[in-house]
């Protein structure tokens, strides 16, 4: 277990896995053909690593790929799907300037002594949810008293949340049992293995309604508002660079918004980049796009807001994760945003 939490540093999740819906104020180019760079510069060579295989989730990142929004900002940007351990260690060692991560990577990471930044929201809700079956009557947190809940195991984003979510209700660890079963959730749920199950909001109870199961779901989002997953970079490249932070900030954004404004093209656009999407079930698959925009959504994109990273602070702390408080007011910053 031990073992488990140092590795926790260097995990970068994403959701396979969203507030108010109004546009943001910021200026984003939404044009409909793609951008031609308006400088003749060399373009400045960006990986990003993403922790994750390709899916409908990351239309954003294909939107502003498509679109040209990276070029136009003199980007040169290639998307890293390998199952890295390090992204956050090769970010804070400033190996590379960028990386998607999820946000108690961030505190994590700093007080492990790495010195990196928060420096946009994606997700404005924290991704996970445990689901039941309906005929178990959980409808809300402290009905989890007892049961054995099934996760991945104890790491990452999905063990986050559901400590998030005990924590919200009052109740410990010890009043649950935990069972490891790695990415089978669905699998035991259905087969009755476990009594609820945490998962990722826009993967799993998607998956289980469109095989006509009834099931409960609750949203970590709904009852305590978490640090989520978002773009980091480092201090190094913030001192010496904060212009090419500022632009890959601003065109990750226009690649937000557009898929906010144009679900659908942003989904045909993702077809060119995820293989076998268009043989996918496009119904489940556009649910999982929609239940996603959900958790993008805000009035500001790309905002992060204090009072969700001091929450994830106490639950890193109450999991023993965190030994003592971090400045938060280093860990992210609000000011790259357009």
């Amino acid at each position: 277990m031990k073992f488990s939490k140092v590795l926790i540093l260097f995990i970068t999740v994403i959701l396979v896995s969203a507030c108010s819906s109004a546009a943001s104020p910021t200026a984003v180019n939404t044009a409909t053909e793609p951008i031609i760079p308006t400088s003749t510069s060399k373009l400045v060579d960006i990986r990003l690593p993403l922790g994750y295989i390709p899916n409908v989730q990351f239309a954003p990142l294909y939107v502003a790929l498509d679109k040209g929004f990276f070029l136009q900002e003199g980007l040169n940007v290639s998307l890293d799907y390998a199952q890295e351990t390090d992204g956050m260690a090769l970010v804070g060692a400033g190996d590379i300037s960028f990386a998607i991560v999820s946000g108690e990577q961030v505190p994590l990471a700093r007080a492990q002594g790495l010195p990196v930044v928060y420096v946009m929201a994606w997700y404005q809700q924290y991704p996970v949810s445990v689901v039941s079956m309906a005929s178990e009557g959980i409808q809300t947190p402290q009905d989890l008293a007892g049961k054995k809940i099934g996760l991945p195991g104890l790491y990452g984003a999905n063990y986050v949340g559901l400590e998030a979510l005990l924590y919200a209700a009052g109740l410990k660890e010890s009043d649950v049992t935990l069972d490891s079963i790695g990415y089978t959730q669905v699998e035991s749920l259905v087969d009755r293995l476990d009594q609820a199950v945490s998962v990722y909001t826009a993967n799993e109870p998607i998956q289980l309604r469109a095989l006509g199961y009834e099931v409960t779901e609750l949203r970590v989002a709904d009852y305590v508002q978490l640090a989520s997953n978002g773009l980091v970079t480092n201090e190094k490249t913030i001192q010496e660079n904060s212009d090419l932070v500022r632009s890959m900030v601003k065109a990750t954004l226009a690649g937000l918004q557009y898929t906010i404004d144009h679900p659908d093209e942003a989904y045909e656009i993702s077809k060119k980049y995820v293989e076998n999407l268009n043989q996918a079930d496009e119904a489940v698959q556009k649910q999982v796009l929609t239940t996603s925009i959900e958790l993008w959504k805000a009035a500001r994109l790309g905002y992060s807001d204090p009072a969700a990273w001091r929450n994830m602070q106490d639950v890193l702390i109450s999991m023993n994760w965190l030994k003592s408080p971090i400045d938060l007011e280093a860990a992210f910053s609000n000011e790259f945003l357009p």
